[in-house]
Parts: C-alpha cells; sequence; structure tokens
C-alpha cells in the first residue's frame, strides 16, 4: 500500500468529516443486498429517512462465502479425525460441521455464488427494496465490482466506481458512503481518483474493535476483499468505523417482533418478514429450530448512527494496521477515525418500527 499516493487531510479537516452530522447528509449506499437480509432493512430504512439523509445512488457489492469451503474441509477432515484442538475448528466451524452432519449434508455438499453473481444478485435486490417501498429508482442503482482486487494497485473498473467518483466531486458538501460488505468498489474509486479523499466519509460495518486481541477472520465483510480492506484503513480516508462483533452484534431481532412490528406494515414490511422467515443462511449454516432463534440485522448500524450518532456511541482513535494474520496492529503515530464502541439497540428499532407503520399509512 503507497499511503503517499493519497493527499493528506488536515487535521482540521480530518476532524470536521469525522464529526457526527449535524444536518441531512448526501448519501450513497454500498450494498452485497442479497448476501443475507440485514441490508434490505437498512436500505429501506435509509429511504424512508429522507428528513436526515438524501439516497443518491445505491451501488451492488460482490459477494460469495466461497472462501469458506476450503476451511470447513479442512474442519471436517480435523473433526472426524478425533483432532478436537485443532486450529481449524476455531471459529464456528466445528458448530457448523457438527449441523450439516446432523442433516445428513457434508462440506462439500454446500454451494456457494460467486464474487460476480453475488453481485448481479445484489443488485436486482436493491431494485427489489425500491419496489416494494413504491419508490422509482430512477437511474441511481449501479452494478458493481465482479471480482475482488487482487492488490491495492488492481482496481476494479465498473459504474459504481464511476458513480462514486462522480458523486464525490459533485456538491458542495462531503458524500457520506454507507458500506454494508466488502469494500471493492469505494477502494477501486480511491485508488482510480485518490483526490476523493478529502470529498467522502466512508461509513463501514466490519470486523471486530480495533483494541480486540482476536483475529479478524470470522468477518465477511473484511476478509472477501483484503487489499481493498487494508486501502480502507491506510488511505487517511475520512472512516467511520463501525464493529460488527460484538457492537453491531447486538442488533438482534426476533420472530415475534417482526410479527408484532414488522409484517402487515405495507409491501415492505411483508418482504421484509418474508426474508425473516425465508432466511437462505438458514439453510446454509444448517440452523434449526429458527421460530426461537434471534437473528442479527448487523447493516442497520450504518443508517442508525447517520439518524442519530447517540443511538451509535463513538469515539476518536487511530487508524490500525491489519497485518498478514488479520490481527490489528495499534499505531498512534497514524490517522485518525472515528469508531463505534456500543448501540443503543431498542432505539434504533423504535425508530425503524416507526418508519415503517408510517409508510404504510
Amino acid at each position: 500500500m503507497s499511503a503517499g499516493k493519497f493527499p493528506t487531510i488536515t487535521p482540521d479537516l480530518m476532524r470536521e468529516r469525522l464529526a457526527p452530522p449535524s444536518g441531512p447528509v448526501r448519501l450513497l449506499i454500498d450494498t452485497d443486498a442479497a448476501n443475507e437480509i440485514d441490508d434490505q432493512y437498512a436500505l429501506a430504512w435509509a429511504l424512508l429517512s429522507p428528513e436526515h439523509m438524501t439516497v443518491e445512488a445505491v451501488t451492488a457489492e460482490p459477494f460469495s462465502f466461497a472462501h469458506h469451503r476450503k476451511e470447513l474441509v479442512a474442519a471436517e477432515r480435523a473433526l472426524e479425525s478425533g483432532d478436537a484442538h485443532s486450529e481449524q475448528l476455531v471459529g464456528g466451524f466445528q458448530g457448523w460441521i457438527k449441523r450439516l452432519h446432523a442433516q445428513g449434508r457434508r462440506a462439500a455438499d454446500l454451494e456457494f455464488v460467486g464474487p460476480a453473481e453475488g453481485m448481479e444478485l445484489s443488485y436486482q435486490e436493491i431494485l427489489r427494496v425500491y419496489d416494494k417501498l413504491g419508490i422509482d429508482p430512477g437511474s441511481n442503482v449501479y452494478r458493481g465490482a465482479d471480482r475482488y482486487m487482487e492488490a491495492a494497485d488492481q482496481p476494479v473498473k465498473s459504474e459504481a466506481v464511476e458513480a462514486i467518483i462522480d458523486l464525490a466531486k459533485s456538491g458542495s458538501e462531503p458524500l457520506y458512503i454507507g458500506a454494508m460488505g466488502c469494500v471493492t468498489n469505494i477502494a477501486s474509486a480511491l485508488w482510480l481518483a485518490p483526490e476523493i479523499v478529502r470529498d467522502i466519509v466512508v461509513i463501514w460495518t466490519s470486523a471486530y474493535p480495533s483494541t480486540a486481541p482476536h483475529g479478524n477472520r470470522p468477518s465477511l465483510n473484511l476478509v472477501q476483499d483484503l487489499a481493498a480492506s487494508r486501502l480502507i484503513f491506510d488511505s487517511g480516508v475520512p472512516h467511520i468505523y463501525l464493529p460488527g462483533y460484538h457492537v453491531g452484534a447486538q442488533l438482534k431481532i426476533s420472530l415475534p417482533e417482526m410479527e408484532a412490528f414488522v409484517r402487515g406494515r405495507g409491501a415492505i414490511g411483508d418482504y421484509l418478514h418474508h426474508l425473516y422467515t425465508n432466511n437462505p443462511l438458514h439453510k446454509m449454516f444448517a440452523l434449526t429450530d429458527t421460530d426461537r432463534r434471534t437473528w442479527v440485522i448487523w447493516d442497520i448500524i450504518v443508517i442508525a448512527w447517520l439518524i442519530n450518532p447517540d443511538w451509535v456511541p463513538t469515539h476518536l482513535t487511530t487508524s490500525p494496521v491489519l497485518d498478514e494474520d488479520l490481527f490489528w496492529k495499534k499505531d498512534d503515530g497514524r490517522h485518525l477515525m472515528r469508531e463505534g464502541h456500543d448501540v443503543q439497540r431498542d432505539e434504533i428499532y423504535l425508530d425503524f418500527y416507526d418508519k415503517l407503520a408510517a409508510a404504510a399509512q
């Protein structure tokens, strides 16, 4: 990574960009909307919150769980060989394999889409959310990368990258980018047009807090495209980092809540309820007894911070280095970022429920 490629933001401008917004913001949402079910909730909430944000574009990200195949097969072999202490069994793989076996399935039976298919599915899912809301997307939805970056200096060009660059360079106010998946599109835009580092604020949810002693391998958003992930932390772009573990992980919702406060709230409420009760990850992770389980709606943390920063308490810290083993290394000499450390779960969902109810009237 060549940090010198990017303009240096003055300390005053960096603090200004990292400050919680005081009014409506220009927003581009970069999302892997078909990956599971949380992005759809976040996108709907954003579109129902025009007093806080103007969604100027939505871009589709690639996604794939295929990187798990090799790890799962190795975990399966370790489990069957009786090596219960194998490092292959960390990160929930042991439980995953046992659940698969209980259903008569094996790791090799799982089918994963590739990044290009994941992006196209996400593009179509974005349009579906607009349709369920009765909102015309116009020409504001864009296809993104069909693959991941192989290195920081190998950006992936796409419609999404062009949209990010064009919108970043337009308008008198900064463009906020709500990143809800891997950051291939954003990193590619930064590499191709490094001058936009002054014009955007990236709000990204992924991985563990920067002070955590854990490796970040479990974070899908971070590990899919490591070159892009490192670029976000290294480039000096103003960055609101909202850890998934175990900050966003508090944003769980249950089936009784879905039935009481989401189902019946217009076409979008019924669709979100359908997603909850037909979650594709239930099958992939071989989860049973799903009526009594909760599910984390991770990505609404990004929208929550924009609506009311008090709902996602944050602090200023320095941007960490992501090492080769996917652990954080802190360096007090690096540029600032803002990092989330908690959520006000109930306040977030109360606003979400109220917006759905109002839209259904």
